[in-house]
């Protein structure tokens, strides 16, 4: 059996660190750099180097917007919140990297090219 004690803590500001308190980022910044792909059978991995993603939020939004693009199997992301963080793009064909940059700029964030 086991005995789980409240701490009586509350959410008081539901945000996140990103500071915003409404996710509604006004003028982010987010660097990718996007490395060689790399293929296997039918399928492409597109690795990208982003900094400014800060929390689940963020995550969720560029990985929603990418994960429409034609082709696109799955998005992995290595969150490394306040520095950089890595995105994998498993497509079924190299997805162009301008769609990539579109998504991103959807979701509310800028791509600079390293």
């Amino acid at each position: 059996m086991t005995l789980h004690t409240d701490l009586g803590l509350t959410d008081t500001n539901n945000s996140c660190a990103c500071g915003t308190g409404t996710h509604a980022h006004a003028e982010p910044t987010m660097s990718a750099h996007r490395g060689a792909p790399s293929t296997g059978e039918g399928v492409t991995r597109e690795h990208y180097s982003v900094g400014g993603m800060t929390c689940s939020h963020c995550v969720a939004s560029v990985t929603e917007e990418v994960s429409a693009l034609e082709g696109v199997q799955s998005v992995s992301v290595n969150l490394n919140a306040g520095g950089t963080s890595r995105i994998m793009v498993v497509s079924s064909k190299p997805v162009p990297a301008d769609q990539v940059r579109a998504a991103v700029t959807e979701a509310g964030y800028t791509v600079v090219d390293a």
